[in-house]
């Protein structure tokens, strides 16, 4: 089994500091790049994240405050990670909730304007648990009858998605073998902002999905509420969610003039 691709994608994994994705920050972070010829190459670096490693999450992953701290910070590596990324569209295992949030985070604090604009994105997990709901360990077992023996690092849990997703695509005939139909399988709602707080209703306008104005528009809300902007601006919320609201307010204030 091939992937039918028009273009590159790139699966990729994230080890962490923790699971908070405006504030935690990439410890470890493996690429596949499958390329539409099928030819393949692969990356993965640790990474110096500048802040300490949860308990919690060393004890998943394996990967300590010392085993990182002479390593580059992603800021150093972004420019080399972005550029193996650009061209491509990206796929993961419940990378649509975390890792391509907390990456598009990593790269807005290292002043690149990276956006999903011209990418799709392929969650495998999302196509897993429409099917059979398991974790990506049982998913290597169940569809590839194989243990994953190194889980929870990263370039094994990569490689581990990239093979799922293939078994899946034999498994499934109604799964078509296309990244766009793929992604649209694999997206649980329409959101403009990764983590959801941003999303479309059935109308196909921006609406709050969160807090007190849960339900309106957001250009309703700021028009009424103008101070609520500089709120979520001020507040903890992800940089890529404070993109997208400036966004929609210039949009809203280019149509005045």
């Amino acid at each position: 089994m091939q992937l039918q691709l028009t273009k590159p994608i790139c699966f990729f994994d994230l080890e962490t500091t923790g699971t908070n994705v405006a504030k935690d920050r990439i410890v470890e972070i493996s690429i596949l790049k499958v390329y539409p010829n099928g030819n393949k190459e692969s990356r993965t670096w640790l990474v110096n994240p500048e802040m300490p490693i949860s308990p919690e999450s060393e004890a998943i992953h394996g990967i300590s405050n010392e085993k990182v701290a002479n390593e580059p910070t992603f800021k150093q590596l972004s420019k080399e990670i972005y550029k193996m990324i650009r061209d491509s569209d990206l796929a993961g295992f419940n990378s649509d909730r975390f890792d391509i949030p907390l990456l598009v985070e990593e790269m807005l604090r290292a002043d690149i304007d990276f956006d999903m604009k011209n990418m799709v994105s392929v969650d495998v997990q999302t196509i897993f648990h429409k099917m059979e709901k398991r974790t990506l360990e049982a998913a290597y077992k169940f569809y590839c009858d194989k243990n994953l023996d190194d889980a929870h690092s990263a370039e094994a849990d990569t490689m581990a998605t990239y093979e799922v997703l293939l078994a899946q695509l034999e498994r499934y005939p109604e799964l078509e073998n296309n990244v766009k139909k793929l992604s649209e399988f694999t997206t649980r709602k329409q959101s403009l902002d990764f983590a959801g707080f941003i999303v479309l209703d059935e109308e196909e306008r921006a609406i709050f999905s969160f807090g007190k104005h849960k339900g309106k528009t957001v250009e309703e809300v700021l028009e009424a509420e103008p101070g609520y902007f500089g709120w979520i601006l001020n507040a903890d919320f992800p940089l890529y969610t404070k993109k997208v609201l400036t966004q929609i307010k210039l949009s809203k204030l280019n149509t005045k003039l």
